[in-house]
């Protein structure tokens, strides 16, 4: 027998000693997988061995504040296809192009692309994803999905928003309330081999989304679409570039009302609306000057833009003027049609003058000189003061996006031509909720609003899950000088500039303003009124500012009349039923007659017609013979005792 050498003993012992480390090396290397780290890793192979679909939740609904539904979801899919169990290829895009009409280059792209999952297209239609499910094709997914729907389509466009095609918020108060809104996504997921093939048979685990809440609003749909009717009227009647509306409670800030028309549709927000088609006039454009139409057409002039205010801001300046003592109410003044500050001559907008008169009737005449006096009495100093109680300097906290701020001269460089112009609304801008907010101060006894839409938020249990509250100032401005303003602006439409805002069996309050806008040589205007009512306890304001007005553009005679066209309607919607004094019940100005078309006729030739119909007063405005214009307009209905313009060549 041969003996084994020392070589060979030492060669066997090392294989030995090898194999043992590498056993050892084994059982070690499976004790840190299987026992140290045994759930990290079934984790890891559970999600190699798991593929997750997104469910969308259903988006919480949007509601004015009677419950009639704003905003809702409509049922539709989302088609993807997944790689690994794509079959026939060709089949595939041959019917996805087909069946959801998209070009071949990008159904290829997405096909063959080597992922998990790829989105095809979402927000297809339901009889179109049951259509598509029809041809069975493998490694097409199609589940289900949601998309916004405003039942209303155009109705508060800027102010209700719309959402992406994630259903995320894109403007408004979709995009401010989306957290409460847009509610938490579901899963779907199923088993599949380590190459990325479903398993046969494996059962799917599902995680249900949870629907968002809704959200009920302060607007009013029935005050919408009677503002909207009016502002859509005066903007074809005068051929306007755009007209908007405010109405509000000026006692707690909810806004029943906001209007800028033209509207957009808000289930096509990406087609341009009948103003910024016209200003396309048919050409062809890129998509970056599409895009900054789009926007343009999205922004909310109301709260985004700023304006002169013109004769409205005289509310405010006498309002400093009571507050600081400087003026009473029989403090007597002249107007010779001018007023001369420094090296300036500002003109009042009666060339001739208002001659002699109290303060009264200075803002029933709507008198530059006066205002022009008094704003240098309460001085820069006192006039900023009010501006920051009455919230002109900051922004109003209203909860929508994009709210712009003031635009004010610097205290330090306000001199007498600067003081003279911001008595009657020029040379600084704000914007009309800015304004609105500031006089809701004025007449709701001196207490500061925050004007909003947000009420309350529900989950899908009814429960209430949010009631949203807004802060305000009391006694910023004294009880005596709220009174004496109500009873002020009342005066101005009974038988002052905003006349045609008069409405018989309601007191009504309001001022008118002609804002002309920049540069001065443009000879363009905003044409404007603000109104209230009832005058000794407001519980309705309004704001109209119609923009570039063509032919006859004072605010008395075109915007006034919008206003109590609203209010015809919304009083009594609200509940505030008219009492008629007894001069309105003797002149039974209850009645309506169409308007005889006058427009070429000579004054005498009218004065003749006229003599048949039942006017209060006819005004004639130029000095020429022949009438060019008039308000009302021919064939318009008006009540008995409405006052007609007529506009000479």
């Amino acid at each position: 027998m041969r003996q084994i050498s020392t070589k060979q003993r030492k060669t066997a012992l090392f294989v030995i000693c090898m194999i043992l480390v590498a056993t050892l090396t084994l059982i070690g290397r499976l004790v840190y997988l299987m026992i140290l780290h045994s759930e990290e890793y079934a984790v890891r192979a559970q999600e190699l061995h798991e593929r997750e679909r997104s469910i969308k939740a259903a988006r919480g609904i949007i509601y004015d504040r009677n419950g009639v539904v704003l905003a809702d979801n409509k049922p539709v899919c989302t088609v993807s296809v997944i790689h690994s169990q794509i079959t026939d290829p060709e089949r595939v895009i041959s019917v996805l192009c087909d069946v959801l009409g998209l070009p071949e280059e990008t159904v290829r792209k997405r096909v063959e692309k080597v992922s998990s999952i790829e989105r095809i297209k979402a927000n297809v239609e339901k009889e179109t994803a049951d259509y598509l499910r029809s041809f069975e094709l493998d490694g097409v997914m199609v589940d289900e999905d949601y998309k916004r729907y405003y039942p209303y389509g155009t109705l508060a466009s800027r102010v209700i928003g719309f959402t992406g095609g994630d259903n995320q918020g894109i403007i408004g108060l979709e995009v401010k309330y989306d957290s409460m809104l847009e509610g938490i996504p579901g899963k779907i997921l199923t088993l599949t081999t380590a190459h990325g093939t479903e398993i046969p048979n494996a059962a799917e685990n599902r995680a249900e989304p949870i629907a968002g809440n809704s959200l009920t609003i302060s607007l009013d749909v029935n005050i919408q679409r009677y503002a909207e009717q009016a502002a859509l009227k005066v903007l074809e009647a005068k051929n306007a570039k755009h007209v908007s509306m405010i109405l509000m409670n000026p006692q707690n800030g909810e806004i029943y009302a906001m209007v800028n028309v033209p509207e957009f549709d808000l289930n096509d927000p990406y087609t341009l609306n009948a103003e910024y088609e016209a200003k396309v006039a048919g050409r062809e454009i890129s998509s970056e000057e599409k895009n900054t139409l789009l926007n343009q057409m999205w922004r909310n002039p109301c709260i985004s833009d700023t304006y002169e205010p013109g004769s409205t801001f005289k509310i405010v300046t006498a309002t400093a003027a009571f507050e600081k003592g400087v003026v009473s109410l029989t403090d007597r003044f002249y107007c010779p049609g001018y007023k001369t500050v420094e090296d300036r001559t500002i003109h009042c907008h009666k060339v001739g003058g208002h001659g002699s008169e109290t303060f009264v009737d200075g803002i029933k005449n709507s008198c530059n000189p006066v205002f022009m006096e008094i704003g240098a009495r309460v001085g820069t100093e006192g006039f900023y003061e009010i501006f920051d109680r009455l919230g002109l300097l900051r922004k109003t906290g209203i909860d929508l996006p994009g709210e712009a701020s003031s635009i004010m001269h610097k205290a330090e460089n306000v001199k007498a031509v600067e003081l003279a112009t911001i008595s009657f609304g020029q040379s600084f801008q704000i914007t009309p909720l800015q304004l609105l907010s500031a006089v809701s101060t004025v007449i709701n006894g001196g207490n500061q609003i925050t004007p909003h839409f947000g009420i309350y938020a529900r989950n899908t249990e009814e429960n209430t899950v949010k009631t949203y509250s807004y802060e305000g100032t009391t006694g910023i401005v004294s009880k005596k000088t709220c009174e004496t303003m109500k009873s002020l602006l009342e005066a101005v439409v009974h038988d002052g500039t905003g006349k045609r805002a008069y409405l018989p069996g309601f007191r009504i309050g309001g001022k008118t303003a002609t804002s002309e806008k920049l540069p001065r040589s443009s000879n363009q205007y905003i044409s404007s009124f603000l109104g209230f009512a009832p005058a000794e306890n407001p519980q309705v304001i309004a704001l109209v500012l119609i923009d570039e007005p063509e032919g006859i553009y004072y605010g008395g005679t075109i915007a006034a009349p919008v206003i109590a066209e609203v209010f015809d309607e919304v009083l009594p919607y609200l509940g505030i039923e008219p009492v008629y004094s007894e001069d309105e019940k003797k002149l039974d100005g209850v009645g309506t007659f169409p308007v005889p078309d006058l427009i070429g006729m000579t004054k005498d030739e009218a004065a003749k017609l006229l003599k048949a119909y039942e006017f209060d007063a006819i005004y004639y405005s130029g000095e020429g013979d022949v009438i060019t214009e008039q308000f009302p307009e021919a064939a318009e209905e008006v009540k008995k005792n409405t006052g007609l313009i007529l506009y000479m060549k």
